[in-house]
Formats: C-alpha cells, structure tokens, sequence
C-alpha cells in the first residue's frame, strides 16, 4: 500500500488537522493520544468527511472525488455498528459491493473463529466476538484497504491478549492493508510495520515502531522522547 496525503487538511474545533507525507507498508499504525486526529484522519480516507483542502491518493489513484461506497474501503469504526436485528450471518453479507457467495462468509468466519456464531444475533455476543464479526464483514467487502479504529479500547487486557492474534492472521493471510489507530504503544510494536504518531492534528514523527518506541516501566513500550 502507498497512501498519500497530500497537504491535506480538515477543520476541528480545537485546530486543524493538516498532514503531507505518504505511508508505506502492510500495516500502519496511526498513534497519539484521544483528540489528536487520528479519527478524523480514517474518516477523510473512508470519504465520511470531506477534507478542507488537499488530496488523498491511495496506490495512485486520487480518493477525494470519488463517494465512499466506491472507494472500497473497509471501515471498522469504535462502535462497530454492527446491526441488531439481524443475525450475525446477515451482518457479515451486508453491504458487501457483490454478495458474497456461501463458501466466502464460511472461509472468512473461519479465518476468524466465528462459524459457530453465524445464526446468532449481535446481543448473544461477547465483546471480543462482536469484534471478530465486525472485522469478518469488513473483510467480506473485498476492501482494498482496511481502517480499524481503535479495535481494542474497549476490551481488557485478557481480551485483547485474544483478539490480536486475529488482527496478525489478518495482516498475514488476507494480505488486506490496515490502517491502525491506537493510543497503545504496545500494540502498535506488536502489529506495525511503519507508526505515524499524531499530536494537535500534526505529525510528531513516523518511521519504523522498533526506532520509535522503547521499553518502558509502566507498560511495554512507550514513544521515544
């Protein structure tokens, strides 16, 4: 994946968000503490927001004028939005650009660990369930990137030890690039193979997570100062 932002910018209500770089690799992590951009920039990439000034080019072809539903990109946004009344089977064939055919949803729920799940609804889930549905119908979308917004923050540390093993099958069987935000320095080490780190709508630093964090008392890793 080659992602180009290209003097872009977008109006929030304590600054400005303005990035010019390109970000290069299978997955990036997006980091910086809440309030930093780092959901504004996945939803100026999805086409939910529309950037102020500056272009989006994604492998070389220009995003901005292009609505979101064609730009096929997955989008796993913090609330999931996964729908309730319909069956877990169902939430993974909608919105899908081609329905997927049966063997697909069975493969992808495989990949996943969700197959004993598909004739549940939403409510009959766990959290970290709920998460693997969600990443399942993104995937189910053939996208050809994928945004995850801070897919763990709601799940303990026991969870997320869980659930990160499937973002890695993710990465490392679909091949599907990720953008990743966090505010977790360890998860980014753990994940990432380039880090963007965001503070006040700016680039602080990016470059490779094993030059930019280091181990560190209270957690794992921590940003380099």
């Amino acid at each position: 994946m080659k992602l180009a932002l290209e003097q872009l910018r977008a109006s929030l209500p304590a600054f400005d968000l303005f990035l010019d770089t390109v970000l290069e690799g299978c997955l990036v992590g997006i980091l910086g503490a809440s309030g930093s951009g780092k959901t504004t920039l996945l939803e100026l990439i999805a086409g939910l927001r529309r950037p102020a000034s500056g272009r989006i080019v994604l492998d070389g072809e220009p995003l901005c004028r292009i609505p979101a539903n064609w730009r096929r990109i997955g989008y796993v946004p913090q609330d999931l939005a996964l729908f309730p009344h319909l069956s877990v089977r169902r939430n993974l064939a909608y919105g899908a650009h081609e329905q997927p055919a049966d063997s697909r949803i069975r493969a992808v729920a495989g990949l996943l660990e969700i197959s004993p799940l598909l004739d549940r609804g939403p409510a009959a889930l766990s959290g970290g369930e709920k998460q693997r549905v969600a990443f399942a119908r993104a995937l189910l979308a053939n996208p050809r990137l994928l945004l995850l917004d801070e897919p763990l923050s709601s799940l303990d540390q026991p969870l997320k030890e869980r659930i990160l093993p499937f973002v890695q099958r993710i990465r490392d069987e679909t091949g599907t690039p990720m953008l990743y935000v966090t505010h977790s320095a360890d998860e980014a080490m753990r994940l990432c193979d380039h880090l963007l780190v965001l503070e006040g709508g700016r680039i602080r630093v990016q470059g490779p997570p094993g030059e930019l964090l280091v181990p560190s008392a209270e957690t794992r890793y921590r940003l380099r100062t």
